[in-house]
């Protein structure tokens, strides 16, 4: 221990914090984070409990030890998924996210004393660096985590870069440091999840006070890159991107963006059929009618990221956008897959694993296979809505190469069934085309879309995800991610901008078919460039352009899934009533970014949406080469 830790250039604090704990690990490889994780060797069933002054022991999460890996459960649902409120900022510089002050009414830094002390009472603290980001372009980071939460360690070192001390280099220096004191949630938050950034001068401290790893170990490492990228004017992405190749051997990169839960990870998917090999493509929710498309072979695809994509400036040499992957595992959600035959491909990737994987919210019992599709129940009668397998990056048959050029970005929106009885915003067609200035307001504003399975927001009505949809995660400004996102869009012209809705078109249940026909369709189609003969206009201007037809391996989508007004349960009124509806949230989010600090241009765009002006106008101030 001693040898390895001479390695690290710690901060003075740090390294006497860890010089006076009785037992230190730094883990040797994942076979030992596995081990570790149960316990010791030859178990196969681990409580994770830690000892509360007045409440005795309390049992947070169980690991079982399954043929195809591990299986973790929380007791509490709510430590299921991850709390989209639980992020607070504990230092003075720019933020526009709130203090830590200004929520708890103390200052953080009796707590932080609070948290290194608690760590000097434990037996056993496991020391992990890692690399945020990955080795190429990422930045030497360190977890710090009891002994008996070995599970947090290693879903961390999937996902991210694990560095065992045989490859460590002499004057490993952390830029971010995160400490997971599980127990703090129950002595100090009220049972809550805590999330705390403490930004200083060298090192962006993470303070997790949970164990669930969404808002530290997947969002947290996540929120160190925003801020590092916010700093040199770049950006991490909220986006997974595929390289995808048609049965007619033409190959298209696609980005898929989204809040958590709008279709990313589906995005590297195959489409799901049916028994008999078609493809339900929506149903009617009024009255049953249901949709087929038959297609003949569907296109090959590789993934390039899953949820977190890098855009460094140094990447950036063409007119389209060039992304890396941030991550070196994936935190795959499969609510989706229900039953055996979903999907086979991530069905015999987790079955039998080249290696043993950790499931997160699957109902396995020790000595069984974790079976994807057999979600742990929140109640007798419901299913947890976020169970996630984490898969490293090199089972699937990824990219070979470390950078992928986009052609086009997509912009999934979870989108609330629309009919006449029950008017909404979900009266987006099939996919509609966005010229890039109104891509950009999608991109400011992000309706935090209906049914999210990945957060336990509760709020009613349309709320807003925010900036870039990852601005849950960041902690700096949301007109500086604006402009870097302005800047990046206006600079990649090239690269072209559709609208996807995911789960409804108007009275339809499409789930996640509509993104996968799209993708089908959009690769075929290729490099070609939209006339405005196939293009039309209606509603407001964030609707962009729908399309009059589209036709896929020969077959036409029904017209009523591309405009919206044409399902006679909708109708015109019922279109437009929705459609004012997204319009009037925009101008109400929008005017937050009126600052003295956006970017001229950015003013123009928002200021001219907010008169009114139609979209042809809007169009102008960023002209769109892909539609001709």
């Amino acid at each position: 221990m001693a040898d390895t830790l001479d390695k690290l250039r710690l901060p003075g604090e740090l390294s006497e914090l860890l010089r006076s704990i009785g037992k230190v690990v730094f883990p040797e490889s994942r076979e030992q984070l596995f081990e570790l994780a149960m316990g010791g060797p030859g178990r196969r069933f681990n409580e994770i409990s830690f000892s509360i002054p007045g409440m005795g022991k309390v049992v947070e999460a169980t690991v079982a030890k399954c043929k195809n890996g591990l299986a973790v459960n929380y007791m509490d649902p709510y430590m299921r998924r991850r709390d989209s409120d639980c992020m607070s900022i504990a230092d003075s510089l720019p933020t526009d996210k709130p203090r830590f002050s200004e929520r708890y009414g103390r200052e953080f830094a009796g707590v932080r004393a609070e948290t290194l002390e608690w760590f000097k009472t434990l037996e056993e603290v496991i020391v992990m660096p890692f690399m945020s980001g990955g080795r190429k372009w990422g930045y030497p980071s360190l977890l710090i985590v009891p002994g008996n939460s070995a599970f947090f360690a290693a879903i961390l070192a999937d996902i991210q870069n694990f560095i065992p001390p045989a490859e460590l280099e002499d004057g490993f220096e952390p830029q971010a440091i995160m400490y997971v004191a599980p127990t703090f949630r129950l002595t100090h938050f009220g049972n809550r999840q805590v999330v705390v950034h403490n930004r200083t001068e060298r090192i962006h401290e993470v303070f997790s006070y949970n164990l669930y790893p969404g808002p530290s170990a997947k969002k947290g490492v996540y929120g160190v890159l925003l801020d590092l990228g916010e700093k040199n004017g770049w950006t991490t992405l909220h986006g997974a991107t595929v390289r995808v190749t048609t049965p007619y051997e033409n190959e298209y990169t696609i980005m898929h963006e989204s809040e958590s839960g709008g279709g990313k990870s589906e995005m590297l998917e195959q489409i799901q059929r049916e028994q008999n090999g078609r493809i339900l493509l929506a149903e009617n929710l009024v009255n049953g009618e249901k949709v087929f498309v038959d297609l003949t072979e569907n296109s090959r695809l590789v993934p390039v990221t899953d949820d977190m994509a890098m855009a460094p400036s140094g990447l950036q040499d063409n007119d389209k956008l060039a992304v890396t992957d941030a991550e070196s595992g994936w935190f795959v959600r499969v609510n989706h897959i229900s039953k055996y035959g979903s999907s086979p491909e991530l069905e015999e990737m987790t079955i039998k694993p080249r290696e043993p994987l950790i499931f997160i919210n699957i109902d396995a019992s020790p000595n069984s296979t974790a079976l994807i599709w057999e979600h742990t129940m929140d109640t007798c009668s419901k299913a947890c809505p976020n169970p996630r397998v984490v898969i490293p990056r090199s089972h699937f048959n990824t990219v070979r190469d470390d950078v992928a050029r986009v052609d086009l970005r997509s912009f999934g929106l979870r989108t609330p069934p629309a009919w006449k009885g029950a008017p909404d915003y979900g009266i987006v067609g099939l996919f509609h085309v966005l010229p890039p200035a109104v891509a950009w307001l999608w991109r400011l504003v992000v309706p935090r879309g209906a049914s999210n399975p990945s957060t336990t927001s509760t709020a009613e009505g349309m709320s807003s995800e925010g900036v870039g949809s990852y601005w849950p995660f960041a902690t700096g400004r949301r007109v500086n991610h604006a402009n870097i996102l302005l800047r990046q869009i206006a600079a990649t012209p090239q690269t072209r901008n559709v609208l996807i809705p995911i789960k409804h078109i108007g009275c339809y249940d499409v789930s996640f078919k509509a993104e996968w026909i799209s993708r089908e369709y959009l690769s075929r189609r290729g490099q070609a460039k939209f006339s405005r003969e196939e293009l039309e206009a209606h509603g407001s201007p964030i609707l962009g352009y729908s399309m009059r037809s589209v036709k896929v391996d020969g077959k036409e989508i029904p017209k009523q899934l591309l405009r919206v007004f044409e399902q006679p349960e909708v109708g015109l009124d019922v279109f437009l009533e929705g459609s004012r509806k997204l319009e009037e949230f925009f101008k109400q989010e929008l005017q937050g970014y009126l600052c003295d600090d956006l970017d001229p241009l950015g003013r123009d765009i928002i200021e001219s949406f907010m008169r009114g002006d139609s979209l042809e106008e809007l169009e102008k101030l960023m002209p769109c080469s892909y539609v001709v």
